[in-house]
């Protein structure tokens, strides 16, 4: 066996050893050792220094106690985590999750694949992720209120804008992170960049919300470009109605395709004259009802229980942002049937590795999430130089780094696809390019 692939297999069987448990933690690492043997054999010094266990392992894990009162006066705990990944580009970056399905080897998985996202965008930040198994939804603003403000009294210990700076994630948008930065400027004062995502009023950027969903797009049009087509003209699946989908919807339409469906938890509808973002919008965001209402106010729409992926329609292009694993192997081959030559993910590992191993039978163009839905960082990113410059950006002027950004991120991961012999290969060239920038700036820190 050469060097380089008994040296990741060894690796593996450590992370295996350790945490069998973490199911999710573990598809992430493998999907992601899958494809860099090439690296280790260009770089036997990788192997050496043992970069890839160093890179497995993360620096800190933070589990705590959240304990919060109800609206009848009961008392609830939850746990909270904050999981400090990798350090050696920046300061640790990285989302909080408010969901029931939160634990340590989901926050771990997103951790993960977050330090290779954050190192794609080219920026000074390292990576991170944390979150809590409360959920947000049929809570009143001020059980919201609650809970954040005990999650930020254990949280803000660890954190700080040149340390680690959480933004929002699943169950955590402007709202959420208002109340955490309320509870943390009353304990530590005013420091507007240890939070991002923040409303604009409180130092936020605009185009953050927007940004997850307009990226994977901007991403998305690149890749197809480069095979002479473009959104013109395609029918669009996008999962998830949140704000990663939300703002893709808004944006494919604007390129000139068509979003045909789009949904939540409980099912999907299915719009002939093409979704329509806003009505989305107000459903999900400001009367926080189901999809399933949609079709009150579209009566040409039809909502289906179940899973979108099971959507008999023909289409070209899929945009899961819904959540990790909605699609699988089973899913992946309805979706070539159904005429799709792109796949893009704006949520972090939609595609189980069976999914994956189909794209890549089929030949279609598959973006890996860690690539392509890199646009929320990268703006909270820039929301950071705003804060520590005491500046405001336009509209116009965020969004016009954000494509720059999504573009290079592109070409990168292109360019280092072709360069280790795998042409056409988004998931080596995502997986080769976060990881070198990585290793490079351990080594040259000493950290090994």
């Amino acid at each position: 066996m050469q060097e380089a692939a008994k040296y990741i297999e060894d690796t593996y069987a450590k992370i295996l050893k350790r945490d069998p448990d973490q199911i999710e933690f573990l598809q992430a690492v493998k999907e992601f050792i899958g494809s860099i043997e090439p690296v280790f054999t260009a770089h036997p010094e990788f192997i050496q220094q043992n970069i890839l266990e160093q890179m497995i392992e993360p620096e800190r894990i933070i589990q705590f106690r959240i304990p919060w009162m109800n609206d009848q006066g009961e008392t609830k705990v939850n746990r909270g985590f904050r999981v400090q990944f990798n350090s050696a580009n920046g300061p640790y970056k990285g989302g909080l999750r408010f969901h029931t399905s939160v634990n340590q080897s989901i926050v771990k998985f997103l951790g993960f694949e977050q330090i290779f996202k954050n190192s794609l965008t080219g920026l000074p930040i390292g990576g991170g992720k944390g979150g809590s198994d409360f959920d947000p939804k049929g809570k009143s603003d001020n059980e919201v209120m609650r809970f954040c403000q005990s999650f930020m009294t254990e949280l803000q210990q660890h954190i700080g804008p040149d340390l680690d700076v959480p933004a929002g994630d699943i169950g955590v948008g402007a709202r959420e992170i208002g109340y955490l930065y309320g509870q943390y400027k009353r304990l530590n004062g005013s420091k507007a960049g240890v939070l991002t995502g923040k409303p604009v009023f409180l130092g936020g950027s605009l185009g953050r919300t927007e940004a997850t969903g307009y990226g994977v797009v901007y991403f998305t049009d690149k890749m197809l470009q480069d095979t002479g087509e473009s959104f013109k003209n395609k029918k669009v699946v996008v999962s998830g109605s949140g704000n990663v989908a939300i703002y893709a919807i808004q944006k494919v339409h604007e390129l000139g395709g068509k979003v045909i469906a789009c949904s939540d938890s409980d099912g999907y509808i299915w719009d002939p004259d093409g979704i329509d973002y806003t009505t989305i919008k107000q459903l999900k965001e400001v009367e926080r009802e189901r999809i399933s209402e949609y079709v009150q106010y579209h009566p040409k729409a039809y909502y289906y229980e179940g899973s979108i992926w099971d959507i008999e329609k023909e289409y070209q292009v899929a945009l899961p942002c819904a959540t990790q694993n909605e699609i699988d192997g089973e899913n992946a081959k309805k979706m070539i049937e159904k005429g799709v030559i792109a796949v893009a993910e704006g949520a972090n590992m939609p595609s189980n590795l069976d999914a994956i191993a189909v794209y890549q039978e089929a030949q279609i163009l598959y973006a890996p999430g860690k690539a392509a839905n890199a646009g929320g960082v990268a703006v909270s990113a820039l929301e950071m130089s705003q804060n520590s410059q005491r500046l405001s950006w336009s509209f116009e002027e965020v969004d016009e780094k954000l494509e720059s950004i999504m573009e290079s991120i592109y070409i990168e991961v292109r360019d280092t696809a072709k360069t280790y012999h795998m042409p056409g290969n988004f998931v080596v060239g995502a997986n080769i390019a976060g990881f070198m920038k990585i290793a490079q700036s351990m080594i040259s820190q000493g950290l090994v």
